[in-house]
């Protein structure tokens, strides 16, 4: 079965930390980009980062670049998203995504752009206290 299948998603103050992982399991994890989603209560899904499986750059959001890291663990089929200066307008949950076509998740990454992925996890949720 193909999926994709996140963890780590907690309630946390401001300021504070996690780290989200993502599981690809059912298909060959390194002809897929991987990327990270949100969506707040009342609010649109948002891109927050991808990695590249073929070289593993990594893009963000202007909302966390410089408090986000995405990375990869090709031996685990797991990539990651580090999180650090949580902020209350992260709340939201987080999806992870994967696409063989890495120009698709960085129109994702967008505001407001379509995010045509092929394969979509269930959700984690991240709450952050003021």
């Amino acid at each position: 079965e193909v999926q994709l299948v996140e963890s780590g998603g907690s309630y946390v103050q401001a300021g504070g930390s996690l780290r989200l992982a993502c599981a690809a399991s059912g298909f060959t994890f390194g002809d897929y980009n991987i990327g990270w989603f949100r969506q707040a209560p009342g609010k649109e899904r948002e891109g927050v980062a991808c990695i590249s499986s073929r070289s593993g750059s990594t893009y963000y959001a202007d909302s966390v670049k410089g408090r986000f890291t995405i990375s990869s663990d090709n031996a685990k089929n797991t990539v990651y998203l580090q999180m650090n200066n949580l902020k209350p307008e992260d709340t939201a949950v987080y999806y992870c995504a994967a696409d063989p076509t890495l120009s698709l998740l960085l129109v994702g990454l967008l505001p407001g752009s379509p995010q045509s992925l092929e394969i979509w996890g269930q959700g984690t949720l991240v709450t952050v206290s003021s």
